[in-house]
């Protein structure tokens, strides 16, 4: 059971991410990321907030980061209180991606899911999935911009 929930999580995100990459020049964790900075106050995180929010390391948000902000999508920001703050931006460019990408994602996720699984089992899997950590939120429509 786990090899299987394993390597179809991986499957499915190399799927999404060579859709989201050939379609919209994005990787997964970029187009999560600007989804995240979409849904902040201001379109700004702080970047220790964005690493949480993805998973990812500090280290592997700066990566991330460096490759958004070279393609205009994001910028740095600065905190007028604590100079050791430093936001994450989303820049117009940025939410413009995002919202070209965000139709044709969530497609694809849906496709993938509705030719192996019928309605009733949709909602199941997600129910069960839920229960995951870090999964509390999260439906079908969570990964499209404007939701």
């Amino acid at each position: 059971m786990w090899v299987r929930l394993l390597r179809g999580h991986a499957a499915l995100r190399r799927i999404v991410s060579a859709q989201l990459q050939g379609d919209h020049g994005l990787s997964v964790n970029d187009y999560e990321a600007l989804l995240l900075l979409s849904r902040a106050d201001e379109g700004r995180l702080r970047r220790v907030d964005l690493a949480e929010g993805l998973q990812l390391t500090p280290s592997g948000i700066t990566r991330l980061l460096d490759g958004l902000e070279q393609l205009g999508l994001v910028c740095k920001g600065v905190c007028a209180d604590d100079a050791r703050v430093s936001y994450a931006v989303i820049t117009e460019a940025g939410l413009e991606r995002l919202k070209e990408a965000s139709a044709s994602h969530t497609l694809a996720i849906r496709t993938i899911c509705e030719e192996r699984y019928s309605e009733a089992e949709l909602k199941q899997l997600s129910e069960l999935l839920a229960r995951l950590p870090g999964a509390e939120s999260g439906g079908a429509e969570d990964c499209s911009a404007g939701s």
